[in-house]
């Protein structure tokens, strides 16, 4: 039985649709596509439309977006290569000369070095709305959502967590679309993991000021889907913070 996030949504408000990241043989089920102009986020209001994208090894518009999912390194890069200088290397040091993102272009190397891209697997990757009938081809679920809403879902990722050095959320540094699929690692894993995101400038100016993203494996979305009676989500504690907000639950003022 496939998880039912719907009491979840409901009782967090979250409005935005759940966007999922897809390792897939054959597209067409998730037509119609956008192709974003630059960024892939910029398509970030089409996927509320019911829009996906579709990224095969080398089409991403995004340079930083190709490497990101698929592993492949932009073509001056290649071209500029030499005996003496990796094209990894090349790209590392180019970005940051061009938006000093680490401190110096060696740590920048480092980083890219220590931090492997999601390589596709069956064909194609697809991001966007959430569909239920495409569950096995799933390898991540986002929810874009307020600073309210994030700090419920951090606490649903640590519910069943009672380790300080495994902890299962992370806030990491990276791009937006790496932040989607690379940071969560090895998608063989039965361990729930979560990843704090869309903290990249970059790709902000796509999104409203007050978006973040939650994004989580598949592990993790089917913890976050049982959070029962017994959790912190029918608590007094969510509950004020909601009736501070001004909302109601369930339609049900008296709830408070």
């Amino acid at each position: 039985m496939k998880p039912d996030p719907s009491q979840l949504l409901e009782i967090a408000g979250i409005k935005t649709p759940l966007i999922g990241f897809y390792d897939v043989p054959d597209p067409k089920p998730f037509e119609p596509f956008c192709t974003p102009k630059r960024c892939i986020f910029g398509c970030y209001e089409n996927w509320a439309k019911g829009e996906s994208i579709c990224i095969s090894e080398g089409t991403c518009s995004c340079q930083g977006g190709g490497y990101w999912i698929g592993g492949v390194v932009p073509g001056w890069v290649v071209k500029s290569a030499g005996p003496d200088s990796a094209p990894l290397e090349i790209f590392a040091n180019g970005l940051n000369q061009r938006e000093g993102l680490k401190s110096s272009d060696e740590l920048m190397y480092q980083w890219f070095e220590n931090l492997k891209p999601y390589m596709i697997e069956n064909g194609y990757v697809v991001i966007g709305p959430f569909k239920d009938d495409q569950y096995e081809h799933l390898k991540t679920v986002t929810f874009y959502v307020n600073p309210d809403q994030l700090s419920l879902l951090i606490i649903g990722a640590e519910y069943n967590n009672a380790s300080i050095k495994g902890n299962p959320v992370t806030a990491a540094f990276g791009s937006g679309c790496g932040q989607i699929a690379a940071l969560l690692g090895d998608f063989g894993t039965d361990i729930p993991k979560a990843v704090v995101g869309a903290t990249d400038i970059a790709m902000r100016e796509h999104l409203p000021p007050d978006i973040l993203a939650f994004t989580v494996n598949k592990p993790m979305y089917k913890q976050l889907c049982e959070l029962d009676e017994n959790s912190f989500l029918y608590k007094p504690f969510w509950r004020r913070l909601k009736k501070v907000r001004g909302e109601v639950i369930n339609g049900d003022q008296s709830a408070y």
